[in-house]
């Protein structure tokens, strides 16, 4: 070869033939009319989901015993505790319980709700003290006196947060002080004071 050298010759070869990507599925070109769908088929299921899984609506609550709960709590303290037996229909019992409470004075609660939704409530203790009373009324205005059920009670009314009460004295030191409380109306607290009895001791 001329002038001493060389070169290695690299031959190229065209076969005419451009290699090509793979062809894409048309929903990965994300167009607006592939996201309705999808979203269509989304809002579909959980739809479907909501029709057919369970709502629950209420919750139901253990029935309260409150003719149980007095006999025990009359038995273990010797107390003339009073419920209320007869109410109309539409009276539910919502608690009871014996616990200490204000002042440190053991308490008889029995709580209910009247056909009007509302909430009344009896509260008995003995030896009351005024700070037991003012907590019982949650610190209401005296407004006068009412009677029912053979007893006189005194009136309270609370305005800001509504709550009326009826409260009667011990006939003798013996007796229990006796509070009918809640958000019901004065009519509704007398309808349930007429209803009150002693509990017997077996």
């Amino acid at each position: 070869m001329a002038g001493g050298g060389w070169r290695s010759a690299v031959t190229v070869v065209d076969d005419g033939q451009v290699s090509a990507p793979a062809p894409r599925s048309s929903y990965a070109n994300g167009s607006v009319a592939n996201m309705v769908r999808s979203l269509l088929v989304i809002g579909a299921l959980v739809a479907l989901l909501i029709a057919v899984v369970p709502r629950v609506n209420t919750v139901s609550q253990p029935p309260v015993d409150v003719a149980a709960a007095a006999v025990e709590v009359a038995k273990e303290t010797g107390w003339p505790i009073e419920r209320p037996l007869g109410l109309p229909q539409g009276w539910d019992a919502t608690s009871v319980r014996y616990v200490r409470s204000t002042a440190g004075l053991m308490t008889w609660h029995a709580g209910y709700t009247s056909p009007s939704k509302n909430y009344v409530a009896v509260e008995q203790t003995k030896g009351a003290t005024a700070e037991w009373v003012a907590a019982q009324t949650n610190r209401a205005r005296l407004t006068g006196t009412l009677s029912a059920a053979g007893r006189t009670w005194d009136t309270y009314v609370r305005g800001v947060k509504v709550q009326n009460s009826l409260v009667a004295q011990p006939a003798d030191a013996n007796g229990l002080t006796t509070i009918i409380t809640g958000t019901g109306t004065f009519q509704e607290l007398t309808a349930f004071a007429e209803k009150l009895q002693p509990v017997s001791k077996p």
